[in-house]
């Protein structure tokens, strides 16, 4: 197969969370052409997961796995000689044709793994949590992200927080006779951005974004209404975590904690670089799918910018090493916890 080829092809297939479709018609049709037996996993309308495997070979132990689907907006593919551009170029269609190709050459050795490709990793991992009903008896899933094809110790979760104040409305002539929800979801934010976030002694500290503040009806009417999306990337349990949030909002404003994804720490294998990845990913919601490894060619600061591309080398580079990882989790049965 031509890897590079297989990557502007997936590309070029807009996929964005919810329009998963058509790029998993066309992996299906892909992988049928390379000899494997094609699963279409249903998770919502038309949606679904691909499951590939050889059915004359043995279960697979090892499962390749990534996810389809792309943050908006859809940028089509270009290249030049070193790099591959477009939205997915590294989050992840690259990282599912090196996942490819390295299910090919194991294939070529007597070596077989399953592929799982999976929607909604960039929302809610709703892929990711129906594959997880239904798995398939491997041991190890080998999880592809962009890590710049580094191991990661650990992955970082989320919790995300609709910050919500109530207000009354009045003529903004009169502010005595209202009640700025505006003015209240600011002190709640203030007295929020005051709480010292944990931090731990291998992934680093925790963050917060305030992603979004909506609120108000014009600018001479005292606002009613106000909400704040909060995002925190996680080192830890949250117990303690969203007391403090809850009582740093006090009366100004009720916090609804509307998702969490835990912090995660990972296994590893000898002899390839490591490191910590500050964001999240699908493998919280693959736990019955064995211990997970979580590794991928591309940079994570380009992902979901204008200007997302990969590398063509780590490409390549890509393509042995989750060969590398799979033979050595066979042949040792474990993976190394540091």
């Amino acid at each position: 197969m031509d890897l590079f080829a297989l990557t502007r092809k997936l590309i070029e297939i807009e996929s964005i969370t919810a329009n998963e479709a058509a790029v998993g018609h066309a992996l299906d049709s892909e992988l049928t052409e390379l000899g494997y037996n094609v699963e279409r996993m249903p998770v919502e309308g038309d949606r679904f997961n691909v499951w590939a495997r050889h059915l004359s070979a043995p279960r697979p132990e090892v499962v390749l796995s990534t996810h389809m689907d792309t943050v908006p907006p859809f940028v089509p593919w270009s290249e030049t000689t070193d790099r591959i551009y477009g939205r997915g170029s590294c989050d992840a269609k690259g990282i599912i044709a090196a996942q490819i190709a390295a299910a090919e050459k194991l294939k070529a050795e007597g070596t077989h793994v399953g592929l799982l490709f999976l929607v909604g990793e960039e929302r809610d991992s709703q892929g990711a949590q129906i594959a997880n009903e239904h798995p398939r008896g491997s041991k190890f899933i080998i999880n592809g992200e962009p890590t710049e094809n580094r191991i990661a110790l650990a992955s970082k979760g989320t919790l995300r927080i609709e910050l919500v104040a109530s207000g009354k409305m009045a003529h903004s002539a009169y502010p005595e006779l209202g009640e700025s929800a505006i003015e209240k979801l600011l002190d709640a934010l203030e007295n929020i951005r005051k709480v010292k976030l944990p931090v731990h002694s291998k992934a680093g500290p925790s963050t917060m974004n305030i992603g979004l503040i909506e609120g108000g009806r014009a600018p001479n009417v005292i606002p009613d209404h106000a909400v704040a999306h909060l995002l925190i990337r996680l080192v830890g349990p949250t117990d303690e975590l969203r007391r403090q949030i809850t009582a740093a909002a006090g009366d100004k404003a009720e916090p609804n904690f509307i998702l969490e994804i835990p912090f995660m720490e990972l296994g590893t294998v000898p002899g390839i670089d490591t490191m910590v990845a500050a964001f999240t990913t699908d493998i919280p919601a693959l736990t019955n799918w064995g211990k997970a490894v979580l590794i991928g060619p591309g940079s994570i600061h380009v992902a979901h910018t204008d200007g997302e591309y990969i590398e063509k080398k780590q490409l390549l580079e890509a393509v042995d090493l989750y060969a590398k990882i799979a033979r050595h989790l066979l042949q040792n049965g474990a993976v190394l916890h540091v």
